[in-house]
């Protein structure tokens, strides 16, 4: 464990040192952001737009009960915006982008594409990680922003046909206006680029170091995705606990 995390913390600094050299890479970057949105667009939708459905529908009768059916639309602004939406999209990405990420770099060790790079003096953490790692820093808290507004629909729809809440558009979104600052948002974003980060740099840190053939490849894979959600899960936690001391 404490190996990986050391390799893990040498990547992402070479790759640091590397981010001067972005503009040469620019056209794989573009290919990268492509690929996360394209790849990502309607599933972030989908499930943006059931989870604020989902927060209405449980806490919208409850506020209702006691009379506080009018705060229903801050709730579900500020559940979103602050927690779900970051940490749902980085589970998706990580399932989704970083498992493809890990497979197409453990493919080529395997295969000694990597070897080939080298020893035609390419450099693979610029070639091949710093595009990715830069385009999912960029993609992810895009794609947490649209995850945003479509929840927020999402929770609105059903408070307003839901006839245990009957919260009308106009009510909903003038109490998500009261309650959620730009600084919620913001927040959410913060969240999101350091997630996008952990994503890009385990799953090509457990590409490059694939063995094996393709049950190797298979390994690196699941070990990326674990790996990413349990770090996402853990500095979730910390983030949360730094913001809110700022926030004071």
């Amino acid at each position: 464990m404490f190996q990986n995390i050391g390799e893990m913390m040498i990547l992402s600094w070479r790759t640091l040192l590397l981010l001067p050299q972005t503009f040469r890479q620019r056209r794989k970057v573009f290919d990268q952001l492509f690929e996360i949105g394209n790849a990502s667009l309607l599933m972030t939708c989908i499930l943006s737009l059931f989870i604020g459905g989902v927060i209405a529908l449980q806490s919208g009768p409850v506020l209702s009960e006691r009379g506080l059916s009018s705060y229903i639309g801050g709730l579900v602004g500020l559940s979103i915006c602050k927690e779900l939406a970051p940490v749902m999209m980085s589970v998706l990405i990580a399932g989704r982008i970083g498992s493809a990420m890990s497979a197409e770099i453990g493919s080529m060790r395997v295969y000694q594409e990597i070897d080939a790079l080298r020893t035609m003096n390419i450099d693979p953490i610029q070639y091949l990680v710093l595009p990715r790692l830069v385009a999912i820093s960029f993609a992810l808290p895009l794609l947490v922003i649209f995850s945003i507004l479509v929840g927020w629909l999402g929770g609105a729809i059903v408070s307003m046909i839901n006839h245990q809440i009957a919260v009308p558009f106009q009510a909903y979104f003038s109490n998500l206006r009261e309650m959620v600052e730009v600084n919620d948002v913001v927040n959410g974003l913060i969240k999101s680029l350091f997630f996008a980060v952990i994503i890009g740099v385990v799953s090509c840190h457990q590409g490059l170091k694939t063995i094996g053939g393709p049950r190797g490849i298979g390994r690196s894979v699941t070990k990326a995705v674990v790996n990413s959600i349990v770090l996402i899960l853990i500095l979730d936690y910390f983030l949360t606990a730094f913001l809110l001391y700022f926030d004071k």
